[in-house]
């Protein structure tokens, strides 16, 4: 093989590299259920964005109820299930993680983890308050310390032992106990 052969080679083969590494990186954009949960928003998709935006960085269609000014649901298309986004004059302010056991939040915290567990991940800043409609339970609220995130929490609702299920968003609708009721 002459040099001009092998160098054109070499350049093939980088640029092939290249564009497998790169389509890798676009279909790991997508949202699923190995995508973390954040104080203001999961994967991709982040609270104030329109639902056209978030739909894009999902990379899926989200569905759901029908759009009015005050608030609704959508949520994706297929997967990941039991994930819905909170709707607010036009913009996502809420994620809320539903019957999900695989969806967890950047540090960790899931649906069926301890009250003990959450409180580990987020040493000092839990705060407990009684749940509205759970004998026993309780909304364990992370609180950040971080005064650009003053406005963003992740609450967890739990049966007084563990977790059934959690949220993140921008207050106050991350608080809302009733969702869009």
């Amino acid at each position: 093989m002459n040099n001009k052969v092998k160098l054109l080679t070499l350049a093939s083969l980088t640029l092939a590299v290249s564009f497998l590494s790169a389509s890798t990186v676009v279909a790991q954009a997508k949202l699923t259920n190995k995508s973390k949960l954040s104080i203001n928003g999961i994967g991709e998709v982040r609270v104030g964005m329109t639902v056209s935006q978030a739909a894009k960085a999902a990379g899926t269609k989200l569905a759901g109820d029908s759009p009015n000014n005050s608030c609704y649901y959508v949520k994706p298309q297929n997967e990941p299930k039991n994930l819905l986004f909170m709707v607010t004059k036009g913009r996502i302010s809420r994620v809320d993680v539903r019957q999900n056991t695989q969806i967890t939040t950047l540090k960790g915290g899931k649906i069926g983890d301890t009250e003990a567990q959450i409180k580990s991940l987020y040493p000092g800043q839990i705060k407990v308050t009684p749940h509205k409609y759970v004998q026993g339970g309780h909304y364990l609220t992370f609180i950040p310390k971080d005064r650009s995130n003053q406005n963003y929490r992740v609450v967890f609702e739990t049966d007084g032992k563990r977790v059934t299920q959690f949220r993140s968003g921008k207050l106050p609708e991350v608080e809302f106990v009733e969702g869009c009721s």
